[in-house]
């Protein structure tokens, strides 16, 4: 008897018929000239040589809180995309790049998965159109020109303890959370404390991926905060004249990026974020650009409700000027019995109690989405160990509760899996909508926290550390207290506490420390222990990868 070996994500791609990336572009009428070549299946995009407006209608995919077990949501996003296309509607999808650190950390990849991936997805993991090297590359040209200002005279007078702009490296490297620069005497520069952050978690990501033009870029780029001076006064990038050299490193890296999906599927993978650090959602530019291009643009945000998409809908969609026309919250039935307290190891068997125990996660999800106006869809991605029971259970529960809730399996089926799913969302494209941000940016920074807490997580309010109070006072005394709120808390849980999963209630957030960060025009408010350097895993997926004599990647899924 012979015995198959299941196929991987890996061997799927390249098992996959790709066209040119000309003949992906045509299909949504991008201009030739506009159509920037890296190969033959990669590209960039002129967003200044597409015209029109921005009407076409956008899909959020969004989830519950994460686990260990995994909910592919962004193997639900193209597919989604791909059930639409297969329906004859003119769709785009728009996600977000894929960052080292994670695919040699945890993930091992990140263009979704079986037959529901965006293409090539080996070349897309790892250095894609080389974005990420420039946003880290203008990211330590600001860390560079900082110290040699200070070993040059420091006619501006920083004061070396008070910069608060770390060097980044795209990477999960805790041995670089914290270091010290500039030993070695004094022709090796000024010595002082610094440390590395994770390129997503640069405030340049920020800025790029919610500027709407190559000026607005500039603009935005001078505007960061870079520190403090003795008299603890804030300096600025543009205090360093420097805002016209990053632009130029990041000219190219600006304009979005144009694959395809296994079944030819348009789609744009722009910019990365982290959601639990950052706003986790792709560029904004790439956004507007595939509603330019396409009647639906599909997009997702990172991580649960409680964090992407909050911040999709607080500050990307409030900075766009638009609204989702419809969110999908993707759920599976393993994940929600882990959030009802069954163990990784036991997912396989039916655990009715399990699954209704954490079912109150994903009605969490969906009462946080509808707080905006909207009434989502949620899309039961299938596994295999799935039993009858355990889907009917989910399914009753959402009839009982009048929740949209389609079956979805587009990991094994591509597109046909999610054609209920998309048919769904057909229709609530069409309902109208009352969509609004949870909070005015007129409101007090603390109101604008309790209404997150409260309105999106299900908790009771908000704590503030001294270090927390006195970061406060300082912003309101500069003036930036009108800006949104970006939340860095994990994504395991609705609470600041990885370990409350499910549905916890009573809870306080804590929070730790609050971080201006004026070139993307939003306050970074840091709960929890959430690290802006992750760390390795005892076992990084890199452990898996390899090459082989062709020189075909191995160990990307």
């Amino acid at each position: 008897m012979t015995i198959t070996k299941p196929l991987t994500d890996l061997d799927i791609a390249y098992g996959a018929a790709l066209k040119p990336i000309a003949e992906i572009a045509e299909q949504v009428n991008i201009p030739d000239d506009a159509l920037e070549q890296y190969g033959r299946y990669k590209g960039k995009i002129d967003p200044k040589k597409i015209p029109g407006e921005p009407y076409g209608k956008v899909v959020l995919v969004t989830a519950t809180n994460p686990t260990p077990a995994g909910e592919g949501k962004s193997t639900v996003t193209i597919g989604l995309a791909d059930a639409l296309k297969q329906l004859n509607q003119k769709v785009m999808v728009a996600l977000r790049e894929p960052s080292l650190g994670p695919v040699f950390g945890i993930k091992g990849g990140a263009t979704g998965g079986g037959y529901a991936q965006v293409l090539p997805m080996e070349e897309i993991n790892l250095h894609f159109n080389g974005d990420f090297h420039a946003i880290t590359t203008a990211n330590n040209l600001i860390s560079a020109v900082i110290d040699n200002h200070i070993h040059q005279g420091n006619q501006l007078n920083i004061d070396p303890r008070r910069i608060i702009w770390k060097r980044v490296l795209d990477m999960n490297d805790r041995a670089l959370r914290k270091v010290v620069v500039g030993l070695g005497g004094p022709t090796q520069g000024v010595p002082r404390e610094d440390g590395f952050d994770i390129t997503v978690a640069s405030e340049i990501m920020a800025v790029f991926c919610l500027a709407t033009s190559i000026e607005d870029l500039k603009e935005r780029l001078s505007k960061m905060l870079i520190g403090y001076t003795y008299d603890r006064q804030p300096v600025f990038v543009r205090d360093l004249g420097i805002e016209g050299a990053l632009t130029l490193i990041l000219k190219e890296a600006f304009k979005p990026n144009i694959v395809q999906s296994i079944e030819g599927t348009p789609a744009l993978v722009h910019g990365g974020p982290f959601a639990n650090i950052a706003h986790g959602c792709n560029s904004l530019i790439a956004t507007q650009t595939a509603r330019k291009l396409a009647d639906i643009v599909v997009t997702e945000a990172g991580f649960g409700a409680d964090l992407g998409a909050e911040k999709f809908l607080n500050i990307k969609a409030r900075k766009g000027e638009f609204h989702p026309d419809a969110v999908v919250i993707v759920t599976t039935i393993r994940a929600l019995k882990m959030h009802g307290g069954a163990e990784k190891s036991e997912l396989a068997k039916e655990n009715i109690e399990a699954l209704s125990n954490g079912i109150p996660n994903l009605a969490r999800h969906i009462e946080t989405v509808r707080n905006f106006g909207i009434e989502p869809v949620v899309a039961l991605n299938r596994f295999i160990t799935d039993t009858e029971q355990e889907i009917q259970t989910l399914l009753n529960w959402a009839k009982l509760n009048n929740v949209r809730i389609a079956r979805t399996n587009v990991w094994e089926e591509g597109g046909k899996g999610g054609m209920d799913l998309a048919k769904q969302v057909l229709e609530v494209l069409d309902e109208p909508k009352q969509f609004a941000p949870l909070y005015e940016l007129s409101d007090s920074i603390e109101q604008k926290i309790t209404t997150i807490v409260q309105k999106v997580y299900g908790g009771i309010g908000v704590e503030f550390s001294n270090q927390a109070k006195k970061q406060l006072k300082q912003i309101k005394e500069n003036g930036w207290d009108q800006l949104p709120i970006c939340m860095a808390k994990t994504q395991y849980s609705l609470s600041d506490d990885p370990t409350l999963i499910g549905r916890p209630i009573g809870f306080t957030i804590t929070v730790r420390e609050i971080i201006p960060k004026l070139g993307a025009g939003f306050l970074v408010c840091i709960t929890g222990d959430i690290m802006t350097m992750p760390g390795l895993p005892k076992a990084p997926a890199a452990l898996r990868m390899d090459v082989d004599e062709k020189g075909n990647a191995i160990g990307l899924f």
